[in-house]
């Protein structure tokens, strides 16, 4: 016999609506009641499942429940409670298995609710406002299977909270504002097999999951933290577009790419870096930029090589090694490379197009440039970039992992796991020093042209020797004008990733 009252209004129950009815279920949803008196369901000894969801029940209390000595599933969802009782809450029930408080009011939980649940094995009660978890609020759950704690407010765990949950294997705490873990947070979770943690873990460390040797599936809120738990068979997200749980470079464009890219970076600017010199040239300072622009391209390729050789090593188990590759001396040393790289290119682009600038816009004023500072402006570009590249690793617990927040050792993408300073850092060479290059070069070439579109030169010699470095410039343009593309999207990327928007995984691959 199943009797079901839906969508009526019923806002009060008295004791004797029930009487003499021997129902095994019992569903009320999608009413309108406020309240339960004490005993209501005190003739159900045979109700095994008692539904009251989607109504607007602000508080139980024990007594609600007596009477109800077969009950095994008790459904509180969508009500409006914002407390549960400081008493046991299961003195009526003895054989609760399953109790739901999922979406309600509730901010906290209290040691003495569950004192007399000892047969519950699950436990909803997401969608609350809890926000603080007393050292034994779960402590007589022996036998509790599932936990869903997710979609709280909860920042911290006292350390031994889930101590006596030692038959858990399931626990959900996604979405819940957490801080920070305990070390030895789950060591008491020896069966534990599915562990949903989507949230932002400051101090993820490998030691939270070791002991967790049961754990078959876990679910994190970024790829990154999966190198933290090598051990678990699946783990979620299983890539971040770049990386997979297999290989450090996900799919085979990128494999290709990433080979293609550095054969011909580095072939390619070592026959100009060897051809230069041989080359009659009128401009030797000229020459001298472009060899040096040359050597940094070359950096760049050496950079791609030694990550599809890494990306060979770890082929197919990635994962175990992902941790101790992002945070090892080679990958902070490729990291160092690429953005070594990346700032004396743009530097020297700038260098020279505001040489150039200078030339054709004021050529009465301009004295053409000499071996020596030419030399003097180069090395001193090499310097700014070498501190620009490698000041990130003289003081780790200011910049923490700043080149290991990913496979590939880019620091494109800004992570919360990030101090401060690493942020601002990341954010002054992308989007103030880059930028602003940018800028001076789109800038430069636009007063340029619009310089000899108006110009009134006269003078033969003057003029001849600014149509040459224009034409120098034109040729030049292609060079500044394909860095541009590339440098555009950073710039993007930069600026999204700083506001905190979701990008996929795969962009960051193809613009580093």
């Amino acid at each position: 016999m199943i009797i079901i009252f839906h969508s009526l209004i019923i806002r009060y129950q008295e004791y004797l609506i029930y009487c003499g009815c021997f129902s095994f279920f019992r569903f009320l949803s999608h009413n309108r009641i406020t309240f339960l008196k004490p005993g209501v369901f005190e003739d159900l000894h045979k109700l095994e499942w008692l539904i009251i969801e989607d109504n607007r029940l602000s508080r139980v209390s024990p007594l609600t429940f007596s009477g109800l000595n077969s009950l095994m599933l008790l459904e509180l969802m969508n009500n409006v409670l914002t407390h549960l009782p400081d008493k046991p809450l299961c003195q009526h029930m003895p054989r609760l298995n399953w109790l739901d408080i999922e979406g309600n009011h509730i901010h906290n939980l209290r040691n003495m609710t569950f004192m007399s649940c000892s047969n519950l094995t699950v436990l909803v009660m997401g969608k609350n406002k809890i926000n603080h978890l007393k050292e034994n609020t779960f402590a007589p759950l022996h036998k509790l299977d599932e936990l869903d704690l997710g979609n709280n407010k909860i920042e911290s765990f006292s350390p031994h909270v889930f101590k006596n949950l030692k038959e858990l294997s399931k626990l959900n705490l996604s979405y819940n504002p957490i801080q920070k873990l305990q070390a030895n947070q789950f060591d008491s979770l020896i069966n534990l097999k599915s562990l949903l943690e989507g949230v932002e873990i400051s101090n993820i460390q490998q030691r939270m999951f070791r002991p967790l040797m049961n754990l078959s599936h876990i679910y994190f809120k970024k790829f990154q933290y999966c190198g933290y738990a090598p051990h678990v068979r699946s783990c979620k997200p299983n890539t971040d577009g770049i990386s997979s749980l297999e290989n450090l470079l996900a799919s085979i464009i990128q494999r290709v790419f990433i080979w293609v890219v550095s054969i011909v970076t580095c072939l390619g600017n070592i026959f100009v870096i060897c051809m230069r010199p041989c080359i009659r040239s009128e401009n030797k300072q000229h020459a001298m930029s472009i060899i040096s622009l040359c050597c940094a391209d070359c950096l760049m390729g050496i950079y791609l090589l030694v990550i599809g050789a890494f990306d060979l090593k770890f082929r197919g188990e990635y994962n175990k090694h992902a941790q101790l590759w992002m945070e090892s001396f080679h990958c902070q040393l490729m990291g160092s490379l690429a953005i070594l790289s990346t700032e004396v290119s743009v530097l020297l682009l700038t260098f020279l197009t505001l040489e150039k600038y200078i030339y054709i816009v004021y050529p009465f004023r301009y004295l053409r440039p000499r071996k020596c500072r030419t030399i003097t402006v180069l090395i001193l570009i090499w310097i700014i970039g070498i501190i620009m590249a490698f000041v990130p690793l003289s003081n780790k617990e200011f910049f923490k992992n700043y080149y290991g927040t990913n496979g590939v050792c880019f620091p494109l993408h800004s992570e919360d796991t990030e101090s401060i300073g690493a942020q601002i850092y990341s954010v002054t060479i992308f989007l103030g020093i880059n930028l602003a290059a940018f800028i001076i070069i789109v800038f430069s070439y636009g007063s340029m042209f619009y310089s000899v579109h108006q110009s009134t030169i006269t003078a033969t010699e003057i003029g001849n020797q600014v149509t040459q470095e224009m034409i120098l410039a034109k040729r030049f343009f292609f060079i500044v004008f394909t860095d541009a593309l590339c440098w555009i999207p950073i710039f993007v990327l930069k600026f999204l990733s700083l506001l905190q928007i979701e990008i996929p995984g795969t962009t960051f691959f193809f613009f580093p």
